[in-house]
């Protein structure tokens, strides 16, 4: 079975999120955006063996710490979509923005696109390509756990910003309703950042994106 923990790391806050299965202890980091001790030592607690990094996207809050995590532990790094190399190309330039030391480009292991796979242990996530925050962002589903990890696709009541480099508001509210709305209204989904809702709540209650 596939287990997780999400830590909020950095001043963004943003949702970094552990995944392991049970059965074997395998485990992934999806974002490691950064404050790696507070994720390694939550590795360590844990008793899981960390063997891959899986990235939503490529802005600083999501991908700042990839390339020094994958370089201390020889990790592949997995994500996102091609459509981010500009994102990833720039992070020393996000980093110099809002005043972030040793954060550096780095070129994914593999990348992937829409109807991929990662698989973790015995679990396989299915990957979904949502662009509309950045144009490369993708999303892990997990069926058998009945979890999305949507990175900053949609929010509890909000959605993600659209106005940065790329982004398309029109492009968004497509990819939630035609990639992340079929996962099933009981779906939980892990925002990037805040807490954790329901596809189905959000299709009820959220003013961007709701049925009505």
């Amino acid at each position: 079975m596939l287990r997780y923990l999400t830590i909020a790391v950095t001043s963004f806050q943003q949702n970094c999120s552990l995944l392991w299965c049970d059965q074997t202890m395998k485990a992934a980091v999806i974002d490691p955006g950064g404050d790696l001790e507070e994720v390694l030592a939550e590795v360590k607690r844990l008793g899981v063996t960390l063997e891959q990094i899986w990235i939503t996207h490529a802005h600083i809050d999501h991908a700042g710490a990839a390339a020094e995590l994958a370089e201390r532990l020889s990790l592949p790094i997995v994500g996102p979509h091609p459509g981010d190399q500009f994102w990833i190309d720039g992070l020393e330039q996000q980093a110099k923005m809002f005043g972030v030391p040793t954060v550096r480009a780095f070129t994914p292991t593999r990348w992937l696109a829409d109807g991929d796979t990662v698989e973790l242990g015995h679990s396989t996530l299915a990957v979904r390509h949502c662009p509309g925050h950045t144009p490369g962002h993708v999303v892990f589903y997990s069926k058998e756990a009945n979890r999305a990890f949507v990175g900053d696709v949609l929010f509890s009541g909000s959605i993600g910003r659209t106005d940065f480099p790329q982004g398309d508001h029109a492009t968004l509210i497509h990819s939630i309703r035609s990639k992340l709305w079929p996962m099933g209204d009981a779906t939980v989904f892990i925002p990037g950042h805040g807490p954790e809702s329901t596809f189905g709540r959000e299709r009820r209650t959220n003013p961007f994106v709701a049925d009505h």
